[in-house]
């Protein structure tokens, strides 16, 4: 069983940024695509960003791009580690942001992964 452990949330004002960090428990051969999804009270979860390992393929959805960028955390290759810097921050970003990650490189990760962290709580006030 993979574990994915969040960190970085917080409360920031509107035009502000913050950055998010997920590491998981196994090495790297195990996992093949990371990626962000947020669930705002009282809407579904949504898709954020992801990155593949194989050629650093990056997804985001319409509503970061340009604000977000997501990579993978470089301060160990052999470490499942994935970083979301989150930019020029608005009061409709506000939800909890959801780690993800999934052995399969084929996947569509916008569809959803196989493992999935508790989630760390990003406050954005106007």
């Amino acid at each position: 069983q993979v574990q994915l452990v969040e960190s970085g949330g917080g409360l920031v004002q509107a035009g502000g940024s913050l950055r998010l960090s997920c590491a998981a428990s196994r090495r790297a051969s195990s996992i093949n695509v990371m990626g962000w999804f947020r669930q705002a009270p009282g809407k579904e979860r949504e898709f954020v960003a992801a990155i593949k390992w194989s050629g650093g393929t990056t997804y985001y959805a319409d509503s970061v791009k340009g604000r977000f960028t997501i990579s993978r955390d470089n301060g160990d290759n052999a470490k499942n580690a994935v970083l979301l810097q989150m930019n020029s921050l608005k009061p409709a970003d506000t939800a909890v942001y959801y780690c993800a990650a999934d052995p399969r490189p084929w996947i569509d990760p916008r569809g959803g992964m196989d493992y999935w962290g508790k989630g760390t709580q990003v406050t954005v006030s106007s």
